[in-house]
């Protein structure tokens, strides 16, 4: 596993490449019976060609929906990946030769990875990029040939995030021999691939390792902490230059360690909070180290929003403004591509939020790609970053086993994210049983850990338990709560909402004294079925549901309430059942990104709400922008 190196973005710059793999690979199922052919008969030892038949496989990309075989689409297991590139000469010599790593962005769920049928590395965890310096074993081969063997298993345990079960059917006059299905407790398809860009890059021998920024700030000056760790050398120079979207050098600095004041700064506000929003900063890192008698140099530039987050008993401040969160929750969920990172997607549904006026968006329920978040940097959309602790219900799951790996991932997903501005609030899981007394030392370990790593952002975890009972809530900055009046609860009922709404979020600020976002409702309505008098389903019904939530949104934003997060920006695959017609219908969204009727209903309210709050002249409407 990766030890506590840095995760930096690979980037090019003057000292660095980067080649992205992108494209088809070869892809073997493992269909033996135990799923352990591949490593029996070694696979990872010649091409994968050679030990039986492969087919082509798109990365980035989910493997499941790409065939007409339905064994592949609900397939579990261990499966194989392979590409063979051919690397240039220029990286496998010099004295000293550069380092060449291989990366991944991510891959579900636990990985292992070979070169040249080398073991470089192995990762558990689905939705964080994990790395391996190759340079020792393509440096030491005869020719430039480079094959990457990847054998990776999707199936999730009770220890796992998120967990699962394996269930084994041994009832042989209902199921057929060695018959068994993967249980999860989350509602989303569990897609598996190598989800995000497969990257080769190199830096030099000794190279900038890991940044870490900080920023504060007041009216009139800012100071931008950093931390700058180099590996490979001991005697080297650091220079720092930050400077602003023109290009223009507004402070450098030196040394490992320090802060640069920035005067008249332009701060990093939310999209709708200002005219220019998501301002970056550049900060060029200059290394330069003696490393047997050649002069080394690694540059690496990192974007910097300087913005500031403090939450009080009722509000939401972002650079000592009260930010309101109108927004919603995501997935990485498409067609054919299921969770495979794909730009056209990510472009359109960025505008999609930009023409809803949505400010912020919830990473439901796993980290999303870093290419979506730096996006969120640039455009000003502000981020609740979120663990795949979803669906963390059973009892063994909240043992010390699970408790460890949380923790990792926590330092995975921190290593990550740390330095951005989007990222405003970390979440550490979503709907656990938190009513299950070991919920209470589970939580106010894993919220401790996460603020000893990252003390400058607040930490919550998204409950639907009970007030009175959940015991995960007294360590959480923010209270995120979902719920469901009207549709699985009292289903039909709308006329229960400003009732019971109100009474959850009354009883919640009374035990808790905390800010409130209702992190989750909605309804599902399959596009074109329509109804009046409302009946579930409908589109008309969503409408009614939202308008019912809204109308108590009103009251209590005056108080206490910080946000507002829609159940879901797009309907999505999930695993079949009774109540799932090929997938959730809770978007306001298509899967296809088409709008339902209540897509207009929130647009409405979420402009009104921007122009209401906004120190803007309301001539920023939904319209002017995309003229």
């Amino acid at each position: 596993a990766a030890g506590p190196a840095g995760m930096l973005q690979p980037r090019e710059t003057p000292s660095r490449e980067r080649r992205e793999l992108s494209g088809l690979w070869s892809f073997r199922a493992d269909l033996s019976p135990g799923r352990d052919a591949g490593f029996a008969q070694r696979w990872y030892r010649r091409p994968l060609r050679q030990s039986g038949p492969v087919i082509d496989m798109p990365v980035p990309a989910s493997f499941n929906d790409i065939t007409q075989d339905p064994s592949l689409q609900n397939y579990i297991g261990w499966v194989w990946y392979e590409k063979e590139v051919l690397l240039p000469p220029r990286w496998l010599q010099g004295d000293p030769a550069p380092r060449v790593v291989l990366r991944f962005g991510s891959a579900h769920y636990y990985s292992i990875v070979w070169v040249n049928g080398v073991q470089v590395v192995e990762h558990e965890g689905g939705h964080l990029p994990f790395e391996a310096d190759i340079s020792s074993v393509v440096q030491g081969g005869p020719g430039t040939l480079c094959r990457i063997t990847v054998a990776l298993n999707n199936t999730l345990t009770p220890h796992t995030l998120p967990p699962g079960s394996i269930q084994h059917m041994t009832d042989k006059s209902r199921y057929p021999k060695n018959y068994f299905v993967q249980n999860i407790m989350f509602d989303f398809f569990n897609y598996a691939g190598i989800h995000r860009p497969v990257v080769l890059y190199t830096t030099p021998a000794a190279y900038i390792d890991d940044i870490t920024v900080t920023t504060t700030s007041s009216d009139s000056a800012a100071m931008v902490q950093y931390q700058v760790s180099v590996v490979g050398s001991t005697a080297n120079s650091l220079l720092l230059t930050l400077c602003d979207q023109e290009g223009k050098v507004v402070a450098t600095g030196d040394g490992p360690v320090g802060e640069l004041k920035v005067l008249n700064p332009n701060l990093w506000w939310p999209y709708l909070m200002h005219e220019n929003p998501g301002y970056l900063y550049s900060l060029e890192v200059k290394m330069q180290a003696q490393v047997g008698g050649a002069l080394l140099e690694d540059v690496y530039t990192l974007p910097v929003g300087i913005r500031t987050v403090h939450v009080t008993s009722t509000q939401f401040l972002i650079n000592g403004r009260p930010f309101y969160f109108h927004g919603v929750n995501k997935h990485e969920d498409a067609d054919i591509r299921g969770k495979g990172l794909d730009w056209p997607l990510i472009v359109k549904d960025f505008n999609l939020l930009r023409w809803l006026g949505a400010n912020s968006f919830r990473t439901s329920h796993y980290p999303y790609a870093e290419e979506i978040m730096d996006l969120c940097d640039a455009y000003g959309i502000v981020v609740i970053d979120e663990s795949p602790g979803v669906g963390i219900k059973l009892p063994e799951s909240f043992g010390n086993r699970s408790l460890q790996h949380h923790l990792a991932v926590m330092e995975e997903l921190i290593r990550r994210d740390k330095n951005r501005p989007s990222v405003v609030m970390w979440s550490v899981a979503n709907e656990p049983a938190s009513q299950l007394p070991p919920a209470a030392h589970y939580f106010k370990t894993v919220i401790a850990h996460t603020k000893a790593l990252d003390p400058s952002r607040p930490v919550t975890f998204v409950t639907d338990a009970n007030y009175a009972l959940d015991h995960g809530a007294p360590y959480v900055d923010v209270i995120c709560v979902n719920s469901y009046f009207s549709w699985y609860h009292d289903p039909g009922h709308l006329e229960v909402i400003p009732l019971q709404l109100t009474a959850q979020f009354e009883n919640w600020y009374k035990t808790y004294q905390k800010p409130i976002i209702q992190s989750e409702y909605g309804a599902d309505a399959v596009p074109g079925l329509h109804s009046d008098p409302p009946l579930m389903f409908s589109e008309e019904y969503q409408k009614a549901m939202l308008r019912e939530y809204h109308s108590v949104f009103d009251k209590k934003r005056k108080e206490y309430v910080i946000g507002e997060l829609i159940w879901n920006f797009a309907d999505f695959m999930t695993n079949q059942g009774t109540t799932r017609v090929l997938g959730n219908k809770k978007g306001i969204f298509t899967r296809q990104r088409q709008p339902k009727a209540a897509a207009f209903v929130l647009r409405d309210r979420y402009w009104k709400i921007a122009n209401e709050s906004s120190c803007l002249p309301p001539v920023i409407t939904s319209h002017s922008l995309f003229l």
